[in-house]
Protein backbone atom coordinates (compact mmCIF):
# COMPACT_ATOMS: atom_id res chain seq x y z
CA UNK A 1 0.00 0.00 0.00
CA UNK A 2 1.24 3.41 -0.84
CA UNK A 3 0.96 6.40 1.45
CA UNK A 4 -1.35 9.14 0.25
CA UNK A 5 -1.44 12.72 1.51
CA UNK A 6 -5.18 12.57 2.26
CA UNK A 7 -5.68 10.97 5.65
CA UNK A 8 -9.23 9.71 6.27
CA UNK A 9 -10.70 11.22 9.44
CA UNK A 10 -10.86 7.76 11.07
CA UNK A 11 -7.06 7.52 10.82
CA UNK A 12 -6.21 10.93 12.30
CA UNK A 13 -5.65 9.48 15.83
CA UNK A 14 -3.21 6.97 14.25
CA UNK A 15 -1.36 9.47 12.06
CA UNK A 16 1.70 9.36 14.31
CA UNK A 17 2.17 5.67 13.45
CA UNK A 18 2.17 6.02 9.67
CA UNK A 19 5.52 5.36 8.05
CA UNK A 20 8.37 2.90 8.23
CA UNK A 21 10.25 2.40 11.48
CA UNK A 22 13.47 0.52 12.19
CA UNK A 23 15.60 -0.21 15.22
CA UNK A 24 16.49 -2.88 17.74
CA UNK A 25 14.99 -4.67 20.68
CA UNK A 26 15.45 -7.40 23.22
CA UNK A 27 13.53 -10.57 23.91
CA UNK A 28 13.30 -13.62 26.06
CA UNK A 29 10.83 -16.13 27.41
CA UNK A 30 10.95 -19.08 29.80
CA UNK A 31 12.65 -21.99 28.06
CA UNK A 32 14.51 -19.79 25.58
CA UNK A 33 17.71 -17.77 25.79
CA UNK A 34 17.51 -13.97 25.84
CA UNK A 35 18.26 -12.37 22.49
CA UNK A 36 18.68 -9.08 20.66
CA UNK A 37 16.86 -8.38 17.42
CA UNK A 38 16.59 -5.86 14.64
CA UNK A 39 13.19 -4.84 13.34
CA UNK A 40 11.58 -2.95 10.52
CA UNK A 41 7.85 -2.26 10.52
CA UNK A 42 5.54 -0.23 8.35
CA UNK A 43 2.13 1.31 8.92
CA UNK A 44 0.56 2.57 5.68
CA UNK A 45 -2.79 3.51 4.14
CA UNK A 46 -4.21 3.79 0.65
CA UNK A 47 -6.90 6.38 1.34
CA UNK A 48 -9.37 3.95 2.88
CA UNK A 49 -10.09 4.09 6.65
CA UNK A 50 -7.68 1.38 7.84
CA UNK A 51 -3.93 0.91 8.17
CA UNK A 52 -1.95 -1.91 6.64
CA UNK A 53 0.80 -3.28 8.86
CA UNK A 54 3.91 -5.31 8.14
CA UNK A 55 6.80 -6.25 10.42
CA UNK A 56 9.92 -8.38 10.14
CA UNK A 57 12.60 -9.13 12.71
CA UNK A 58 16.00 -10.77 12.70
CA UNK A 59 18.41 -11.88 15.40
CA UNK A 60 21.45 -9.59 15.80
CA UNK A 61 24.81 -9.96 17.52
CA UNK A 62 26.22 -7.59 20.16
CA UNK A 63 27.46 -5.26 17.40
CA UNK A 64 24.05 -5.11 15.70
CA UNK A 65 25.00 -7.34 12.77
CA UNK A 66 22.16 -9.50 11.42
CA UNK A 67 22.48 -13.23 12.12
CA UNK A 68 19.23 -14.91 11.04
CA UNK A 69 15.56 -14.13 10.37
CA UNK A 70 13.18 -14.36 13.34
CA UNK A 71 9.53 -13.34 13.01
CA UNK A 72 7.30 -11.76 10.40
CA UNK A 73 3.71 -10.61 10.65
CA UNK A 74 1.23 -8.71 8.52
CA UNK A 75 -2.24 -7.36 9.08
CA UNK A 76 -4.68 -4.49 9.25
CA UNK A 77 -5.54 -1.92 11.91
CA UNK A 78 -9.24 -0.97 11.78
CA UNK A 79 -10.28 2.16 13.72
CA UNK A 80 -13.61 1.91 15.53
CA UNK A 81 -15.81 4.51 17.28
CA UNK A 82 -14.80 5.90 20.67
CA UNK A 83 -11.03 5.56 20.07
CA UNK A 84 -11.28 1.77 19.84
CA UNK A 85 -9.31 -0.31 17.34
CA UNK A 86 -9.52 -3.82 15.91
CA UNK A 87 -6.34 -5.43 14.58
CA UNK A 88 -5.98 -8.57 12.48
CA UNK A 89 -2.54 -10.19 12.22
CA UNK A 90 -1.21 -13.28 10.48
CA UNK A 91 2.14 -15.01 10.96
CA UNK A 92 3.92 -17.52 8.70
CA UNK A 93 4.23 -19.81 11.76
CA UNK A 94 0.55 -20.77 11.52
CA UNK A 95 -0.91 -18.21 13.95
CA UNK A 96 -3.66 -15.69 13.26
CA UNK A 97 -4.70 -13.14 15.87
CA UNK A 98 -7.49 -10.63 16.37
CA UNK A 99 -6.69 -7.85 18.80
CA UNK A 100 -8.98 -5.22 20.31
CA UNK A 101 -7.83 -2.09 22.07
CA UNK A 102 -7.80 1.63 22.41
CA UNK A 103 -5.81 4.62 21.22
CA UNK A 104 -5.09 7.33 23.82
CA UNK A 105 -3.14 10.13 22.18
CA UNK A 106 0.25 8.74 21.15
CA UNK A 107 -0.30 5.45 22.97
CA UNK A 108 -2.14 2.32 21.85
CA UNK A 109 -2.80 -0.79 23.89
CA UNK A 110 -4.26 -3.89 22.26
CA UNK A 111 -4.98 -7.37 23.59
CA UNK A 112 -5.93 -10.58 21.84
CA UNK A 113 -9.61 -11.36 21.51
CA UNK A 114 -9.00 -14.45 19.36
CA UNK A 115 -5.90 -16.57 18.72
CA UNK A 116 -6.18 -19.30 16.08
CA UNK A 117 -3.40 -21.80 15.35
CA UNK A 118 -2.77 -24.42 12.76
CA UNK A 119 -2.14 -27.98 13.98
CA UNK A 120 1.63 -27.53 13.55
CA UNK A 121 1.90 -24.11 15.26
CA UNK A 122 3.41 -23.73 18.74
CA UNK A 123 0.96 -23.42 21.61
CA UNK A 124 0.08 -19.76 22.08
CA UNK A 125 -3.03 -18.43 23.84
CA UNK A 126 -2.94 -14.65 24.46
CA UNK A 127 -0.99 -11.43 24.04
CA UNK A 128 -0.97 -7.76 24.98
CA UNK A 129 0.87 -5.14 22.93
CA UNK A 130 1.64 -1.55 23.84
CA UNK A 131 2.79 1.03 21.27
CA UNK A 132 3.81 4.58 22.17
CA UNK A 133 5.52 7.58 20.66
CA UNK A 134 8.24 8.79 23.06
CA UNK A 135 10.51 11.66 22.03
CA UNK A 136 9.87 10.93 18.36
CA UNK A 137 10.64 7.21 18.66
CA UNK A 138 8.21 4.30 18.47
CA UNK A 139 8.48 2.19 21.60
CA UNK A 140 6.57 -1.06 21.78
CA UNK A 141 6.29 -4.06 24.06
CA UNK A 142 4.71 -7.48 23.57
CA UNK A 143 3.60 -9.74 26.43
CA UNK A 144 2.67 -13.31 25.54
CA UNK A 145 1.03 -16.39 27.06
CA UNK A 146 2.04 -19.67 25.47
CA UNK A 147 3.97 -22.92 25.77
CA UNK A 148 2.43 -23.50 29.21
CA UNK A 149 3.37 -20.04 30.51
CA UNK A 150 1.11 -17.27 31.79
CA UNK A 151 1.06 -13.79 30.22
CA UNK A 152 4.51 -12.22 30.61
CA UNK A 153 7.05 -10.03 28.87
CA UNK A 154 8.41 -11.47 25.61
CA UNK A 155 9.91 -8.70 23.41
CA UNK A 156 10.25 -4.93 23.31
CA UNK A 157 11.90 -2.51 20.90
CA UNK A 158 12.81 1.13 20.25
CA UNK A 159 12.37 2.20 16.62
CA UNK A 160 13.16 5.37 14.67
CA UNK A 161 11.14 6.61 11.70
CA UNK A 162 13.02 5.93 8.46
CA UNK A 163 10.32 6.70 5.91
Amino acid sequence: MELTPDLPSELVPYGWLIGTWAGAGVGGYPGTESFQFGQELTFAHDGRPFLSYWSRTWRIDDDGNPLEPLAAEAGFWRPQPDNRVEVTMAHPTGVVEIYVGEVRGAQIEIQTDVVARTVSAKEYTAAVRLYGLVNGELMWAYDMAGMGQSLQSHVSARLKRIG
